[in-house]
């Protein structure tokens, strides 16, 4: 995320309400580097609840431990 959105900011309280670079098109380079990094594949209605850290967190944890 540190790298996507370019700011060091990134903590468990980061969200798209905190972080003023979550924006939709970050949004959409945050996924593609989670899939690629991790070999994921996320589907519309996961992404749609990656709003702060801790849920995009848990929905790589979840993708990766179902891999």
């Amino acid at each position: 995320m540190k790298e996507v959105f370019g700011t060091e900011d990134i903590d468990n309280t980061c969200s798209q309400k905190t972080c003023i670079q979550w924006d939709s098109m970050a949004q959409i380079n945050l996924v593609i580097e989670l899939e690629s990094s991790f070999d994921i594949s996320l589907e519309p209605e996961e992404i749609g609840q990656m709003r702060d850290f801790k849920e995009v967190l848990h929905m790589v944890e979840k993708k990766v431990l179902n891999n």
